[in-house]
């Protein structure tokens, strides 16, 4: 019997996700099985994507958050003409190849963000949305749309599990995100068994209390019912939607759909074998019918021609509006502006400051020369000292706005300015909250370093130094612990004016940065070396005649503990050398020559001094250093008396100094 093109094309996706999971010996053929005509519904019908440029501006953003079934993607990019071969799917899983077992942002062409932690995509759907949202507010001109387009999250029962996808469908919602749409791939099964055991809510309901439209698919299987529900989705411009579509898990495994048995490990060569007889298909591996490839690479030219068309409204928009083109293109490259810098203020030793309050004036003196940064805070403006002045806050029916207004969700912030800097065209987005609940954010933070995007992650009330709230919200293992996370820069300023240079050198950076402020006002420090010192993580605050005896060294509000001890020294006649370590991570990029000029191999009497755990300075200060830190949870006083009881004190640097001297 003749099959249908369509269920030829279905059908492929289905057979090379389980051939790849089986030759791999590893992976989830469950959901490939399952969900493969909702992805032939989007991909072939509705999303406007070009693979022969997968970073083309205006495409729409798909977004596998259910990322465990990595194989749907990637036979999806296979099939529609990505830089993503046959032979890359023979390599599923393996070292080397562009198909990890989790789909990997940058390292994959057309993955847009690295999923696999459940719920992770959900929010960042709703950040690349909102970054359109903002965009298309910002460039878009009557007669002239240049920002348009959708964000689809596939997403899954496991998804809608976890909190993060609650606290960023809250706020979508609230936002009437109309261009978000997430295909929910309803299939009634997780890693252990029916998601009755656990999942028993009505989410259809849930999802209109948050505000969103919703549509039901009854059918899994029928492709040009999903294609319609898509089609109503795009319909509705106020809201976004939540396409309920009920699939079968494994979809053609006689003896595995619809159990957990279908979801985390490969079928089997013999139930491979019987799925392919379901389907009436070759048991060759890897077998892509012909007229099914030639189908889904219709794909290249339908991009092709979206883009041009693209191209000729972007070529009458810069005719019409020169200085915003520019702007646009300026934007989706991630250049600053010329002149970004050159309010940033200096500041003068006359009186202390706080580096919270620091970090606000510098933030607003960047943002009003980059129009296109954005971001927010968890409901804390007023303490974190985030709000842009003058510009306008989101709200309900209100997305584009530069403050974000987050409420106290800070999982789904950090996901949320993930998908603002992983869209292109934001500059520098960020979050902002109080240093100990990066505790709710740190998985946002990881992908986001995973993925080596550039977003600005803010925190304030940094230590023990917040005073009477107490222990709850007195960070103390904080610091130490994301200064492990690779490929982030973590800065714990000084003063006002390393302030300003850290954020001078965030703003630079490819990578993630966490900027780590003060509640309490600390004296500032001055002179030209600031900035540069900053831009290699550490310098010599204050030095001696000659060699030194002993090294002083520490971040944040303890760099001025260890400056009153150095003066202490001196009057004993010991020299010492006072070092500023903002960003450890700078530090550990400079030259050796550099590194060794700060702190030098000859002196090994070291000194540390940090409100936190002190695990960590080994690094630095050497077997016979001193670290003097918080190793204990902190109290509830005003701060000076707990910098006396936990011993970060003048005298402490003093006597660690005449002890590591000897």
């Amino acid at each position: 019997m003749a099959v249908d093109l369509q269920t030829l094309a279905i059908n492929s996706v289905r057979t090379l996700a389980i051939d790849a999971v089986q030759k791999a010996n590893s992976g989830h053929p469950g959901l490939p099985l399952g969900a493969a005509p909702m992805a032939y519904a989007l991909w072939t019908q509705h999303l406007k994507h070009n693979p022969r440029n997968p970073k083309w501006a205006d495409r729409d953003r798909f977004i596998l958050s259910a990322g465990h079934g990595s194989m749907l993607i990637y036979a999806l990019l296979y099939l529609t003409g990505y830089d993503v071969s046959l032979d890359e799917l023979k390599n599923f899983r393996q070292w080397g190849s562009k198909t990890a077992g989790h789909p990997e942002y940058g390292h994959t062409p057309g993955v847009e963000v690295t999923t696999g932690p459940l719920g992770q995509g959900t929010a960042h759907a709703v950040g690349m949305a909102l970054a359109e949202a903002y965009l298309a507010s910002y460039f878009n001109r009557p007669g002239h749309t240049l920002v348009d387009h959708y964000t689809y999250a596939l997403v899954s029962d496991g998804d809608l599990m976890e909190g993060i996808s609650a606290e960023a469908a809250s706020i979508a919602g609230t936002w009437g995100l109309g261009k978000l749409i997430y295909l929910y791939d309803s299939n009634a099964i997780t890693l252990d068994g029916k998601a009755e055991m656990t999942f028993t809510e009505d989410v259809t309901l849930r999802y209109q209390s948050y505000g969103w439209h919703t549509l039901t698919v009854e059918d899994g299987n029928d492709a040009a019912a999903i294609s319609q529900a898509i089609a109503a989705a795009k319909a509705v411009t106020d809201k976004p939607t939540l396409i309920t579509i009920k699939t079968i898990i494994g979809y053609g495994s006689p003896n595995k759909q619809g159990t957990s048995k279908a979801h985390g490990e490969p079928l089997g060569a013999d139930e491979v074998k019987l799925v392919k007889e379901f389907f009436g298909w070759p048991q060759e591996d890897f077998y892509v019918p012909g007229e099914a490839l030639e189908h889904w690479r219709e794909a290249i030219d339908k991009g092709a021609a979206a883009e041009a068309e693209w191209n000729e409204k972007f070529s009458a928009y810069r005719a019409a509006y020169p200085e915003l083109a520019a702007d646009f293109e300026r934007a989706q490259a991630g250049q600053l502006p010329d002149g970004w810098d050159a309010d940033i203020p200096t500041y003068g030793a006359d009186k202390k400051i706080a580096t919270r309050n620091a970090s606000g004036e510098v933030l607003n003196a960047i943002a009003a020369r980059v129009p296109l940064m954005i971001g927010g805070d968890a409901d804390l403006a007023g303490s974190t000292k985030t709000l842009l002045k003058g510009a306008e806050n989101t709200g309900p029916g209100k997305a584009a706005a530069r403050n974000i207004r987050f409420g106290v969700r800070e999982h789904a912030m950090g996901a949320i300015v993930n998908g603002l800097a992983l869209h292109g065209g934001i500059i520098k987005p960020y979050s902002a909250t109080f240093f100990t609940f990066s505790d709710y954010m740190r998985p946002a933070m990881r992908l986001g370093a995973l993925m080596e995007i550039n977003p600005i992650y803010v925190f304030t009330h940094d230590s023990i130094g917040l005073g009477e709230d107490g222990p709850t919200h007195q960070p103390v293992e904080h610091l130490m612990s994301l200064r492990l996370m690779p490929n982030l820069y973590v800065f714990r300023p000084a003063d006002a004016n390393e302030t300003a240079a850290a954020w001078h050198t965030a703003m630079k950076l490819e990578k993630p940065a966490v900027m780590i402020f003060t509640r309490q006002n600390l004296p500032v420090l001055t002179g030209d070396h600031v900035r540069p010192g900053v831009a290699r993580g550490a310098y010599i605050v204050a030095d001696c005649e000659g060699t030194p005896d002993v090294l002083l060294m520490g971040s944040g509000s303890e760099v001025h503990i260890a400056h009153e001890a150095a003066k202490a020294l001196a009057d004993e006649g010991i020299k010492a050398r006072v070092i500023s370590m903002p960003c450890w991570e700078l530090f550990e990029e400079q030259d050796a020559a550099y590194r060794e000029s700060v702190m030098p191999s000859t002196v090994t009497a070291r000194v540390s001094i940090e409100a936190g755990r002190t695990l960590g300075w080994e690094r630095f200060v050497g077997l016979h250093g001193v670290c003097i830190g918080v190793n204990t949870f902190g109290a509830s006083a005003p701060y000076e008396r707990l910098y006396q009881e936990f011993g970060l004190t003048s005298a402490a640097v003093v006597a660690a100094a005449r002890k590591v001297i000897g």
